[in-house]
């Protein structure tokens, strides 16, 4: 779960203004050295010091509007080459949680508007002596949907047949090198994020009273229509002398397994799999991840149990270890996980987690990924013995309430600013502890991710769903639900 480095290799050179248009054209000589190429006037602006702030942070998307310099330098890396394209893709790297690059790999975050902008400044100065970076984005959306009341379980766009302002997430980071093998290095992330989207991603006892204080009658969800949460605040620190290099993690990360991710930019479609909705989404605790080959790496950590803190009184210590293999041809990749392991009855959110994932990769166009897991509380009340039945929690007795899925993504590289994916899903909520409904769920979702620049992306989808033993979709009336959705995703 990191972030992209690469710049678009290709844009629509029409959006372009035409002196831009003929500067482009003008420079692109094949046979003249890129060294003796002319710079943009356009990147000249947005580092000329003698403009204002607002000045340099407009060129700044000006210029990345212009096609990349195909002779940019590639960072040294100190791992096997990047398995895939990003983008279009949003990542280059098989996944692996619990670091902001796999060990080895280079720092992979684009320098966008506002970092460039703050360049002249003595605060942007700092940053950039100290490696330390700023950016975020805006993620509008809008959907329309055969339901009228809510889209749950699919997430985050719950409300139907509306316009959403998604997040707005502020980052500020240090990425550790750990390219480097030579001395200790440190890193940290603290990443805010404000939207509808916070509903999915609080954690217990952090800013979650604006969720869990809140009950309401009018909307899909309890809590207050938006709402903030500081998703990420972790530190990192670099040992490269344990093994091929160590990576411990203090604080509060992203829950090291999935596919899908909490951020808009890092994820293949506009909606989550209902495998996902329904899983962990943060920890909090100490993790340590070790690169003990170029095949293999190991995780071992201990939290607070899933979207809780440990100061909270709902807090559960629990283990979480996963293994990562690379095949020598960097085509496949495994990667199993005991997500939350303790022995402990549910409280808030405690199930036992035991997930894999497995990627394919048949050519650098085409690669598939697929994840399942199995997860289950002990002893939830209203989940034993006896009760209504097709009522979720109706038994006059505690018990065991589990759940497993399936979620394969195929996704298709269109060409260097488009990304096409299709993803299919099964699903069984075996008791409806989690959706509210003790069904069966398939859902089917095409979408297109098309890179205007590297600022902007677009993601048009639709998405079918149905559910199986019960009505489970609008509100419980009907079995089935048809969603178009739109999201952009603005960086800044």
């Amino acid at each position: 779960m990191f972030y992209k480095k690469a710049l678009v290799t290709s844009i629509l050179l029409a959006a372009a203004p035409l002196s831009q248009q003929v500067l482009a054209q003008s420079t692109n000589v094949s046979n003249q050295p890129a060294s003796s190429l002319p710079a943009s006037p356009v990147a000249a602006e947005s580092g000329d010091c003698s403009k204002g702030f607002f000045s340099r942070f407009a060129a700044a998307y000006r210029e990345d509007a212009q096609p990349a310099d195909p002779n940019a330098p590639t960072p040294a890396r100190r791992a096997m080459d990047a398995p895939l394209d990003s983008p279009p893709f949003p990542s280059a790297e098989w996944q692996l949680g619990g670091v902001p690059n796999p060990i080895g790999v280079p720092d992979g975050n684009s320098t966008y508007p506002l970092e460039k902008a703050l360049a002249c400044t003595k605060f942007g100065n700092w940053m950039q002596r100290n490696r330390i970076e700023i950016f975020g984005w805006a993620t509008p959306s809008a959907n329309l949907s055969t339901s009228n009341w809510t889209n749950a379980p699919l997430s985050y766009n719950t409300r139907a047949n509306r316009v959403e302002f998604d997040q707005f997430i502020t980052t500020i980071t240090r990425v550790e090198d750990t390219v480097q093998t030579d001395h200790i290095d440190w890193g940290f992330d603290i990443s805010n994020l404000y939207g509808y989207d916070y509903h999915y991603t609080v954690t217990k006892g952090v800013f979650s009273n604006q969720l869990l204080n809140n009950p309401t009658t009018s909307q899909p969800q309890n809590g207050k229509v938006y709402g903030d949460d500081p998703m990420l605040f972790y530190g990192d620190i670099y040992i490269p002398w344990v093994a091929e290099g160590m990576v411990i993690r203090i604080g509060r990360w992203l829950s090291l397994p999935d596919i899908e991710a909490q951020f808009s930019p890092q994820n293949y479609l506009v909606t989550h799999s209902i495998l996902y909705t329904e899983d962990p989404y943060t920890q909090t605790g100490i993790m340590t991840t070790t690169k003990l080959s170029s095949q293999w790496t190991f995780q071992i950590g201990v939290n607070a149990s899933n979207d809780t803190a440990p100061w909270n009184s709902a807090a559960r210590p629990s283990l979480q270890t996963c293994v990562r293999w690379v095949s020598a041809d960097n085509n496949d990749m495994l990667y199993p996980c005991v997500n939350n392991w303790n022995k402990s009855d549910y409280n808030y959110n405690n199930v036992q987690m035991y997930v894999a994932t497995w990627g394919h990769k048949f050519s650098k166009r085409f690669h598939m990924l697929t994840e399942a897991y199995r997860m289950y509380g002990r002893n939830i009340p209203g989940y034993g013995p006896g009760g209504t039945p097709g009522v979720a929690g109706s038994s006059e007795f505690a018990g065991t309430a589990g759940e497993f899925g399936v979620v394969n993504y195929l996704n298709f590289e269109l060409n260097s600013n488009n990304m096409l994916s299709f993803r299919n899903e099964f699903y069984n909520d075996e008791k409806g502890q989690r959706t509210g409904y003790a069904t069966r769920y398939s859902s089917h979702t095409l979408g297109i991710t098309h890179y205007v620049t590297q600022d902007l992306e677009i993601q048009p989808e639709i998405r079918y769903e149905h559910s199986y033993d019960a009505n489970a979709y609008n509100g419980g009336n009907r079995d089935y639900q048809f969603v178009a959705l739109l999201d952009a995703i603005i960086h800044y």
